[in-house]
């Protein structure tokens, strides 16, 4: 099987598992918006959970990054024994590091709430609290699954991580179709808990399956520990200031009317679909690959295997954000309002994924170039561009805010993140010579072009005929299916016309 045929294959699979994931996800969060709306106890739930997971989200983007590499090798040098002996010592390590998160949690979960939400009082910032200890053992299971799923990748198991979102979510939906009726908030955060542990528990029976048996001990002279603490400093500082990033719109957010932060996580979630079935697909592929390129210090294969990724991204992404941009009403109505999700938590969510998406691309993009970055062992570089990234985005926060209000935070954000993307390609350019950038602008020129076109047709479809036929909501569901699809057509068709060669490469794998 050649290089290509693999890589398409591997994200083939990795995408169908996540689109099927993600679909439960986004029913998922349609029951939670139908149970629990968008207000008070939504907003109190979403800062909750962010208080939990942040650190370590932070530490497990940074943990994945740099065992993969290393892992990788590991394998080289001292086979699969090895890996597996280093895989015992990393876990022991990062087993230890999450049980002090959550002491440090419990302890100073009323100063993290303080931070995460400055606007929550009295009985909401209570609430809040008593969430966040609550779903603090996700830490540990977080941890944990970081450090499998590392393992499992760079041995090019991509199975097993691909399908562990269905067990987590296939706990949410038994609680929230059969139980949530006589449930609260509070229970919803223990099946939060619950959701992580069975996610960690779908990776055992692989990790088994490669011979690794748990031993307690630790090696802290480890030379490979020693090289991931080296790499794994400017990653966690790049991580972390993406976690601000998340921290300061919720702060900011807590200001604002009721239902902010909820509006604001629904909209992020229906963007986050894009990126995590197709771009997380393609990245978690890539990545090994790229790391592998560097390793036989193979520039031109690195090169290559970047321009596929970038041009495939720009197939998926170009016309998703036109998509969004003009069904984003229609489709959280459709999806969203029912119950206790009223018409303005429709209109608050509606605008805010408006915003999200303009950034959609910048954001896909940004994710497939820091590990092109990382795979170069340029860590320095994705974590400067962190930095900037953040600052920008606190900026136009700060500006944004008053005359556009949650909306102006999602702007920010999908700003900040196409500046920041335009600088990583102009530092990649210095850093490897030429990595062709016409054909990028070329491809990105016919896709956007494809997609105009789809656009006029999807608004004509949707708005124009629907506003004769009827305005039910069944008659608009099928509307919504049938512009998409009809859309989705002349996309495609169109791309062949206009010979978008990356398109052919796709359909032929």
């Amino acid at each position: 099987m050649s290089k290509k045929r693999e890589i398409a294959g591997n994200a083939l699979m990795i995408s169908i598992f996540t689109l099927i994931s993600k679909g439960l996800g986004f029913i998922r969060e349609v029951m939670i918006a139908n149970k629990f709306g968008s207000g008070m106890e939504t907003d109190t739930y979403f800062v909750a959970i962010t208080a939990t997971v942040i650190i370590m989200t932070t530490l497990g983007a940074a943990l994945n990054t740099t065992l993969i590499p290393i892992f990788s090798e590991i394998g080289e040098k001292h086979g699969r024994r090895g890996k597996l002996k280093y895989l015992n010592n990393i876990l022991n390590i990062v087993f230890i590091i999450t049980i002090f998160i959550v002491i440090f949690g419990y302890i100073f979960s009323p100063w993290i709430i303080k931070v995460l939400a400055n606007g929550f009082q009295g009985e909401q910032f209570e609430l809040a609290v008593k969430l966040n200890r609550i779903g603090l053992p996700i830490a540990i299971f977080l941890g944990i699954n970081y450090v499998f799923s590392g393992l499992l990748n760079s041995s090019q198991i991509f199975g097993p991580p691909a399908i562990s979102g269905l067990p987590y979510n296939f706990v949410f939906l038994i609680y929230l179709f059969f139980f949530a009726n006589e449930g609260s908030i509070i229970t919803l955060m223990i099946v939060s808990v619950i959701a992580a542990l069975l996610q960690l528990l779908i990776l055992v029976p692989a990790v088994h399956h490669m011979g690794y048996r748990y031993s307690p001990n630790v090696n802290l002279r480890d030379k490979y520990l020693k090289r991931a603490m080296v790499l794994i400093g400017p990653v966690l500082i790049g991580s972390a200031v993406q976690q601000i990033n998340v921290v300061i719109d919720k702060t900011l957010a807590s200001g604002l009317i009721e239902g902010s932060i909820s509006a604001l996580n629904y909209a992020s979630k229906i963007n986050d679909m894009v990126i995590a079935v197709f771009i997380m697909a393609i990245t978690t592929v890539i990545f090994p690959m790229l790391s592998q390129a560097f390793s036989q210090n193979n520039n031109e294969k690195v090169k290559e295997i970047l321009g596929q990724g970038v041009n495939i991204i720009l197939i998926v992404t170009v016309p998703a954000t036109i998509g969004l941009l003009i069904l984003a009403e229609p489709m959280v109505y459709l999806f969203f309002q029912r119950n206790a999700f009223d018409e303005l938590a429709t209109y608050m969510t509606s605008q805010a994924l408006i915003f999200y998406s303009i950034g959609l691309i910048g954001a896909s993009l940004r994710l497939m170039l820091n590990r092109v970055y990382y795979s170069l062992q340029d860590t320095k570089t994705p974590m400067i561009n962190g930095i900037i990234a953040v600052i920008i985005n606190l900026v136009l926060n700060l500006v944004l805010i008053e005359p556009m209000g949650h909306a102006g935070l999602a702007l920010a954000t999908s700003i900040s993140a196409t500046v920041t993307t335009i600088m990583l390609f102009v530092s990649l350019r210095k850093k490897i010579g030429p990595i062709g950038l016409f054909k990028y602008l070329l491809c990105f020129a016919k896709t956007l072009a494809a997609s105009l076109c789809m656009g006029i047709v999807v608004y004509l479809i949707y708005y124009k005929l629907g506003a004769v036929i009827g305005t039910t909501k069944l008659i608009q569901m099928v509307l919504l299916l049938g512009s998409v699809v009809v859309g989705a057509a002349l996309y495609f068709g169109l791309c062949i016309v206009f010979k978008v060669k990356e398109l052919g490469m796709i359909f032929k794998r």
